[in-house]
């Protein structure tokens, strides 16, 4: 009789707690969905790969890599603004996809400044003007005097129509005055660079750690780099700037971001977790190996502002070079 007395007034008490004690777990409390917008192989699926594991020992979660590739990466952006803002899908965005593709896109099926919350800059990876073996130019004066001979018969690689990589190029092709053709791959670097080594093309601009590997094995040859500097990476390889070109001095950056709406705390939660993983030794290393390069920001306002100023910078380089997509 003592037993069900007790038994019911626990019951009452259960019945008198606020429905939120129940529906508020300790987050996280299950594996987080990490959003990466292209193929493996790029980038972006570099830097995934080396930071979730620590990431999810720090949370104390898997972090599962979703690749979800297309659309120069807007089929992934969008599926991670439409999740539930709950913090256990994170977005894994760059330079194309949040800041490069509104101004290239007619119709984009989001708004990358509202209905995605920025947490933090992660990562900086610099471009390489890489070229297949088989071209008859060795630094960059050799192939404007090529190009320039050949009107319209070289063609040049990139991730998509509204990558920052076929940007980049448009810039070099206005100061250089040349006339070159776009051969366009979907699903990001990987498939692009793919058919650089193929011979299916003849050059690209690409980011360093998409290239490195196959220049350092001699399957790809190094034209110039975008960095102010050179790399020690590459210490051979002249810049862009050294080349002749100080306005191609640009770099591919990497940010993580939650569907707008996602709780603060949740948001601070992962700030504090990404701060202590890319603040690794361990991790800087295994990045700078691959060319890229450990920055974060102070808070999520910092990386918003960040984020507005790019919008508007690569949203006036597009209208200046006629890279509008339909």
């Amino acid at each position: 009789m003592a037993f069900t007395r007790i038994t019911a007034a626990f019951v009452l008490a259960l019945a008198l707690l606020p429905a939120s004690a129940f529906a508020q777990a300790p987050y996280p409390n299950r594996p987080i969905r990490m959003v990466v917008p292209f193929a493996p192989g790029g980038a972006s699926d570099f830097v995934a790969r080396i930071v979730t594991p620590k990431l999810g020992e720090l949370l104390g979660q898997q972090i599962v890599i979703d690749n979800r590739a297309g659309a120069s990466g807007n089929i992934g952006m969008e599926a991670a603004a439409r999740a539930a803002p709950d913090g256990y899908t994170i977005f894994l965005g760059n330079i194309g996809t949040v800041a490069i593709n509104p101004g290239v896109f007619r119709n984009m099926p989001i708004d990358t400044q509202k209905d995605l919350q920025p947490v933090t800059l992660v990562a900086e990876v610099p471009s390489i003007l890489v070229a297949n073996p088989s071209l008859p130019a060795n630094n960059v004066a050799e192939l404007v005097t090529l190009a320039t001979a050949k009107p319209g018969v070289l063609n040049y690689a990139s991730p998509g129509a509204a990558s920052m990589n076929r940007l980049e190029m448009e810039r070099f092709k206005q100061f250089a005055k040349l006339d070159m053709v776009h051969i366009p791959y979907k699903g990001g670097a990987g498939p692009a660079v793919t058919g650089l080594l193929g011979g299916e093309t003849q050059l690209m601009f690409v980011t360093l750690s998409s290239a490195l590997a196959f220049v350092q094995a001699g399957k790809l040859k190094a034209l110039g780099i975008s960095t102010a500097n050179r790399i020690d990476a590459l210490p051979q390889v002249p810049t862009m700037a050294e080349s002749g070109f100080p306005e191609m001095v640009s770099s591919s950056w990497q940010g993580v971001f939650v569907p707008a709406g996602t709780p603060r705390p949740i948001v601070e939660k992962l700030l504090a977790a990404l701060h202590a993983t890319f603040a690794l030794p361990d991790i800087k290393q295994r990045l700078s190996v691959g060319g890229a390069y450990v920055v974060t920001s102070k808070t999520p306002e910092d990386f918003a502002s960040f984020v507005a100023a790019e919008v508007v910078k690569w949203g006036k380089t597009a209208r200046e070079t006629g890279a509008i997509v339909d």
